[in-house]
């Protein structure tokens, strides 16, 4: 099963031919490795073990690839910046596979390019970087806004309700007035970039954006919902259970009296994710749970998975095969 890994992670999975030789690798033994998968050259001089690669989700190789790529680099003037950059920050890049490494420039200033690497000379202000896990990168309001114009809509707004939770969250409480400061930064941002490629969607994804969605999944779902017509749509609503315990239900669709669970099959395979219970035991308190919560508010409950909210026709269709009519 796949997974994902910390930026920390990525760097210590990051051999050079001089860590090999430490560990008794030959020249021929290399050379081998290469030929057969069991060794992945990221860099000129930068590895990775082929079966850690493969059992890694697209982000956390991307890490790898930026751990590598920063450590043939000499210090100056880029950053890493979009995919490259949210890869560091630990943001999810919904769907999307980076294709090389991303660098951003000031204006001016020349970074050689090499396979593998993208260069990008744009405007680069001094407090739009900073060194976060020991990489010099775009901040993390930068690097929202820059996916937010780059990515498919989709991705960008869950890259946006990332950085937007990061920012409006107080312990477990969302704070309304951080979130909205936060909103109005990023648009004000955005009008100081107006003109350049991709405005015009990072405005429409930090104005839909919430920081209650805590996954691509819950953000895409949300844009579906939209796109299908629903207006009122709640993330996280919270419904009394039994014994003074309190169930959190994914989306309410005030609009259909319906709520809307997306669950990852990692719920349910991951044991560290079960809590020590057994997939049965799992399975059982779900049920239990849905039970409760349609019994106590006579709403509709839905259970989507993720391919169900790949299209708003998708989810349209599942949500019409649970008697749910939609606007329009």
């Amino acid at each position: 099963m796949r997974h994902h890994i910390t930026f920390d992670q990525a760097r210590g999975a990051v051999m050079t031919r001089e860590s090999l030789e430490r560990d008794r690798w030959k020249e021929r033994d290399i050379a081998r490795a290469l030929q057969d998968g069991t060794l992945l050259r990221l860099q000129r001089n930068r590895y990775v073990f082929g079966s850690e690669w493969e059992a890694l989700w697209p982000e956390s190789r991307h890490r790898i690839e930026v751990a590598a790529a920063f450590g043939e680099m000499r210090k100056g003037a880029a950053a890493a910046s979009y995919e490259s950059a949210g890869a560091v920050w630990g943001l999810a890049l919904y769907r999307h596979v980076p294709d090389a490494v991303h660098l951003t420039t000031p204006q001016g200033v020349h970074v050689s390019s090499r396979a593998g690497l993208r260069r990008h000379g744009d405007h680069l202000p001094d407090d739009d970087v900073v060194v976060h896990l020991g990489v010099r990168c775009t901040t993390l309001d930068r690097t929202v806004f820059d996916l937010a114009r780059s990515l498919s809509f989709e991705a960008a707004v869950a890259v946006v309700d990332a950085g937007l939770r990061r920012a409006a969250f107080d312990g477990r409480r969302y704070d309304l007035d951080a979130a909205e400061e936060w909103r109005d930064r990023m648009l004000a941002r955005a009008a100081r970039g107006a003109g350049l490629r991709g405005v015009r969607q990072a405005v429409a994804a930090i104005t839909f954006a919430d920081g209650r969605a805590e996954s691509p999944a819950e953000s895409v779902g949300r844009v579906q919902l939209a796109r299908l017509g629903f207006d009122r749509i709640r993330l996280q609503t919270r419904v009394p259970g039994p014994d003074g315990r309190e169930f959190r239900i994914d989306i309410e669709i005030e609009d259909a009296a319906a709520f809307l669970e997306i669950d990852g099959m990692t719920k349910y395979r991951d044991e560290a994710m079960r809590s020590g219970r057994t997939l049965d035991e799992v399975l059982l308190d779900e049920k239990r749970r849905e039970d409760w919560i349609r019994g106590t508010t006579q709403h509709r409950f839905v259970r989507a998975e993720e391919k169900h909210v790949l299209t708003a026709e998708a989810l349209g269709q599942r949500l019409g095969a649970f008697g749910i009519r939609l606007p329009r």
